[in-house]
């Protein structure tokens, strides 16, 4: 496993120290509280068991065992064998009262729990059965043994595992629920949506809110700065876009709320701290958990994952490189002619700022009117038919938000803001008027995507505007925004706020079918339970221009195999990254380096679409230098060469869940690889070394078993063994098994590259 990081960054304390003194001394900065995280979990107390519950239960193809020998303990079985287990000689649900407040900043939201009554033992009183379902009931106990909540439990088997579906009585008022899922001695965790620390989520506790993961997230000076300057803004390495309930062990047993059921949407804590269980407490008194287990990792996720339907990525998308350009009409014409000069492969483009640009403290920003701005893209319909014509797809940019264009030097045809806040299509704030939020240097307006008649607007608006003139796909950024004391048309903003991701992916579904677009290509960055059913592509999010394990380049890495394995199959990342901050000690600017290495990480991916980033003008792009053409032009036609392979991968993970980018856990576990973050398997054929240090011009290895071949150099490692590869910019580390069915195939690719 990668080294803590809290180890890493230690040594960095006390020159932070000095230089926030230093700047506090200059008056460059003002001190002013910095928000945290603060968070209380409740406890698995004991287990009691009255005497007349003892023994084995069966419904169906359901068998529940409740034992007190060697310890009081529940197991779970189905047909294929024990799927869940209560932690030995502990409660498996709990509960508390108390309050949950959260702090917000432009998307940033700092939760707070607290209890002020817990009823942390278990006792189980009766197990009937209904029907083909084993109900178990009982009473929660507090610490003097006083009677609080009662609880009832039922269990159902399912086609892949069992369905566990608690909820708790009234009396106490609780607020809050606890569950406990038992694991072998300090087994593995991985999922809980997109965690950017290390894959194994051991030992921590973890918060399940969506919201903006920072600037930095430890990456120092960047974050102490970030954080004294913009109330927090650093981040910490708990915060991500996309957070929710799902998790897997590595003694192969998984556990997913039920994305149906309203709560499971709840904001919530998990808790790996205790070695002998996974505990999760929500803010909501009802739990419906899909319960699973499996022979192999693989086959793990895809029975967690089986009963989602996902749609299909268009094939288009892994033919080249989606370049990410801004600027008008004839800066992405001549662009696109440069890269293919240097022989760049490209099969699309990506124009963000189709609807204008505007200049604010965090860099260049857009206009989210929606709308053309024919002043930056004038003769729009040619451009995207003569870049259609050359087999080049155009794709764009939309969120949730709405702005009022009137200080736009050029304003559009139509007001969106206005015709929404005529009709009461905004979300509200307890005065019922639209809710501003602040975007640093502007407010915008979320759509009520809780109001039915808003959505049918919104959707109509997005087919109708974003997806004119044959564009074919955009990235649906933002919506981990919702403020919890919001007023919306339908719901609770505490159950809704980790919900509105799903929400706004349904949203986005209905756009593309209501433009009849059947290659419509979106990307999402914040996730919520179930979003995958309305989303074929998720990506990263906003990584900072460096090679960082916290907030850079092998913190994308990170985040994608958490997200892989909690239900997002296909994840891809900005190529180069995305924030650029001049921290005046230190200007975060990409490297041509940095560039190139992104890139190579990038070819060996589902897709590899570039970001010019906040501040495009002080950043190395791909279309700079002879030198970055010439590296990224490279990195294209690699992941051009792999279409044929790529296709299979996608598909598969379409079709499974399994995520086409895999941890070693998936591929090779048991093994050396499979305790590996710095190296991945792009599905289950090509393993890949990236560089993720500046400077680096070779990599450490870690083989599986087997003999390997270097598929850009032809060179044969033997496996079972971490071995030093040489990786120069061009050349990176990916290799096949040489016994693998797609060795020679993958061989003969790129052998003329």
């Amino acid at each position: 496993m990668s080294e803590p990081r809290s180890r890493r960054r230690r040594f960095r304390l006390v020159a932070l120290v000095t230089v926030v003194a230093v700047l506090l001394a200059a008056g460059a900065v003002t001190w002013a509280r910095i928000p945290r995280d603060d968070l209380t979990m409740l406890a698995s107390g004991g287990l009691q068991v009255a005497a007349d519950v003892t023994g084995t239960t069966t419904a169906g193809d359901l068998t529940v065992t409740v034992s007190t020998d060697p310890a009081p303990q529940v197991t779970v079985e189905t047909a294929d064998g024990p799927v869940w287990a209560s932690p030995a000689g502990h409660a498996f649900l709990g509960a508390g009262r108390g309050e949950l407040q959260t702090e917000e900043h432009r998307g940033y939201f700092w939760l707070q729990t607290s209890h002020n009554q817990t009823w942390t033992a278990q006792r189980i009183d009766s197990v009937t059965t209904v029907s083909d379902a084993v109900v178990l009931e009982g009473s929660l106990l507090d610490e003097n043994g006083e009677e609080g909540p009662t609880w009832r439990a039922e269990l159902t088997a399912t086609d892949h595992g069992a369905v566990l579906d608690a909820t708790l009585g009234a009396a106490g008022d609780p607020t809050s629920l606890g569950f406990f899922s038992g694991r072998s001695d300090h087994a593995g965790v991985h999922g809980f949506g997109e965690q950017f620390t290390d894959f194994d989520l051991d030992g921590r506790l973890v918060p399940i809110i969506v919201r903006e993961q920072g600037v930095g997230r430890g990456e120092q000076p960047l974050t102490l700065l970030a954080d004294v300057t913009n109330h927090g803004a650093g981040g910490t390495e708990a915060m991500t876009y996309a957070a929710w309930a799902s998790w897997v062990t590595e003694d192969l047993r998984g556990v997913r709320l039920d994305p149906d059921l309203p709560e499971s949407h709840a904001l919530a804590v998990a808790d790996t701290r205790t070695a002998d269980q996974v505990g999760l407490e929500i803010q909501a008194t009802r739990l419906r958990a899909e319960l699973v287990a499996a022979d192999t990792p693989a086959e793990l996720v895809t029975r967690q994952q089986a009963d989602t339907g996902r749609p299909e990525l268009a094939a288009w998308t892994g033919q080249g490189t989606i370049v990410g350009i801004q600027g008008g009409t004839e800066e992405v014409r001549s662009t696109v002619t440069e890269l293919q000069q240097a022989g760049t492969q490209v099969a699309g483009v990506w124009l963000q700022d189709w609807t204008g640009q505007r200049t604010t403290s965090f860099g260049d920003r857009l206009w989210w009117t929606w709308q053309l701005d024919t002043e930056r893209y004038p003769d729009w319909a040619h451009l995207v038919a003569d870049l259609d014509a050359e087999g080049i797809t155009v794709t764009t940019y939309v969120n949730p938000f709405l702005v009022d264009p009137a200080d736009k030097d050029h304003p559009p045809e139509r007001n969106l803001y206005a015709e929404a806040a005529e009709h009461g299509y905004l979300v509200t704030d307890t005065t019922g008027r639209p809710y501003p939020l602040d975007q640093g240097g502007f407010d915008a307006y979320l759509v009520d995507l809780t109001n039915d008649a808003a959505r049918d607007w919104f959707a109509d608006v997005i087919a109708t505007e974003v997806l004119a003139h044959g564009v074919r796909g955009f990235m649906a950024d933002f919506a981990e925004g919702l403020p919890l004391d919001a007023v919306l048309a339908d719901g609770d903003p505490q159950l809704l706020h980790n919900r509105w991701p799903g929400l706004w992916a349904e949203t986005v579904h209905e756009a593309c079918e209501r433009a009849d677009q059947p290659d419509c290509v979106t990307w999402f960055r914040s996730g919520s339970l179930g979003m995958a059913e309305s989303s074929p592509l998720f990506w990263t999010g906003d990584q900072l221009v460096t090679f960082g394990a916290e907030d850079g380049l092998a913190s994308a890495l990170l985040g994608t195999f958490s997200a892989g394995v909690a239900g997002w199959p296909l994840v891809h990342s900005d190529v180069g990254g995305y924030t650029s901050i001049d921290a005046k000690i230190k200007d975060y600017t990409r490297s041509a380096e940095l560039l190139a290495r992104w890139a190579e990480l990038s070819a060996f991916g589902v897709v590899m679409r570039g970001h010019e980033g906040n501040r495009p003008a002080e950043n190395t792009q791909v279309a700079d230098t002879a030198e970055t053409r010439t590296a990224f032009a490279r990195a294209t036609q690699i992941f051009a060469a792999l279409s044929d392979y790529r296709s299979e991968v996608v598909a598969t993970a379409t079709e499974t869940g399994v995520p086409a980018i895999r941890h070693g856990w998936l591929v090779a576990p048991g093994t050396a690889a499979a305790e590996v973050d710095t190296q991945f398997f792009f599905g289950p054929s090509v393993l890949v070394a990236p560089v993720l240090t500046e400077g680096a011009t070779a990599v450490e290895v870690t083989f599986p078993p087997g003999r390997w071949r270097h598929l850009l150099t032809g060179e044969e490692y033997d496996g079972g063994a971490r071995q030093t590869v040489p990786a120069p910019v061009g050349t990176p580390a990916a290799f096949v098994r040489v016994s693998d069915p797609w060795a020679d195939r993958l061989t003969e690719a790129l052998a003329d590259l």
